[in-house]
């Protein structure tokens, strides 16, 4: 059975992809002014106070209750953190100061593939012969790009960089977990969290804080391609599942690559190409992949927002005006039936 593609997920996983993309090759202009470290913190400063501020407004704007994440899952949003906001953002800057910007975009491929292969095996995601072939397909181009020649240094930076990539694939799924909470919120969280350990780790270590101008620019960067890509990330993976949502944000290294060799005149390589052309197939084949079958939805209770849809037939509380969209514990009742979907928050079942 071949239903539609749920356009909003693809919509925001695809944006999300813009904004990281481009950030890797401005990220890469800052390297040389400011230490890895530094920097790192510094992204995610601008993500995680520009979020709070976004944060601020609108909850003195609206009186929606923000929809908090479980007791029960805050061990996973700790990992999340820890993995995507402080490891991970460290690895990559110490990347990219051995390897050129439009080779790192292309190689954060990488992450898109993990993400997949932790959310098919390890948290059991259905997956199907399309999606497999194209995770090949990138893996394939991941390997041109790194065994082919480089420039010095190449080889240590594209490990620590697939360090990076493997951090974040963990990143993501453990992120999955949480993912009906507010994306504004987990993401505001995990950007403030990850600036004060990094920064604290950089001044205890003797790097002072950059220029003016570079402070403002780090802090733009970060609030654009850490935290409002990760609030669009967020959901996404509530609407697709951890490992489409990492297909969709595969792009993300093709506007990273385009906008290095227009910003920092690197040279078009037919590596480059090589890689780029594979990689471009994987993504092809995962913008194309269909899924649809009978299936039931287990009894299951969690808070998000959302609004009285196909999976949302529930009775509200005397407090509850029953105006849409709105955030409330509900339960799922037991339902069976079929129609295209992913494994978002309400499609979870095994195969």
């Amino acid at each position: 059975m071949r239903g539609v593609l749920p356009s909003r997920g693809v919509a925001y996983g695809l944006a999300s992809a813009v904004l990281f993309g481009m950030s890797t090759p401005l990220a890469k202009t800052l390297v040389g002014s400011v230490a890895p470290l530094m920097l790192a913190g510094l992204l995610y400063a601008g993500a995680g106070v520009g979020l709070l501020i976004v944060l601020a407004i609108r909850r003195s704007v609206s009186l929606q209750p923000i929809a908090l994440p479980a007791r029960r899952d805050l061990p996973w949003l700790g990992g999340a953190i820890f993995l995507g906001g402080v490891l991970g953002p460290v690895l990559l800057m110490h990347g990219l100061s051995l390897t050129s910007a439009s080779s790192a975009s292309l190689l954060l491929n990488l992450e898109a593939v993990l993400t997949a292969l932790f959310a098919w095996f390890l948290f059991r995601e259905n997956f199907d012969r399309r999606i497999a072939l194209g995770m090949l397909a990138i893996i394939a181009g991941g390997v041109v790009l790194v065994w082919s020649p480089v420039e010095a240094g190449g080889i240590m930076g594209a490990m620590l960089i697939a360090a990076a990539c493997l951090c974040w694939a963990l990143d993501n799924n453990l992120t999955r977990r949480v993912s009906t909470s507010d994306a504004v919120m987990l993401a505001g969280l995990k950007g403030t969290i990850a600036a004060a350990v990094n920064v604290g780790l950089a001044l205890m270590l003797g790097h002072g804080l950059p220029s003016g101008s570079a402070l403002g620019a780090a802090a733009m960067v970060g609030f654009l391609g850490y935290g409002v890509s990760l609030v669009l990330f967020v959901l996404a993976l509530r609407e697709l599942g951890a490992a489409r949502a990492g297909a969709y944000f595969s792009v993300a290294p093709f506007f990273g690559a385009v906008l290095a060799l227009l910003v920092n005149g690197e040279p078009i390589t037919l590596r480059l190409l090589a890689a780029g052309g594979l990689m471009a197939v994987g993504v092809w084949l995962h913008l194309t992949e269909q899924h649809g079958h009978l299936h039931t939805h287990e009894p299951l209770v969690h808070t998000h927002v959302h609004s009285h849809d196909e999976h949302h037939q529930h009775l509200h509380q005397g407090d509850q005006d029953g105006s849409e969209p709105h955030v409330h514990s509900h339960v799922h009742e037991v339902l069976t039936h079929s129609h295209a979907h992913f494994p978002d928050a309400h499609h979870r079942h095994p195969h």
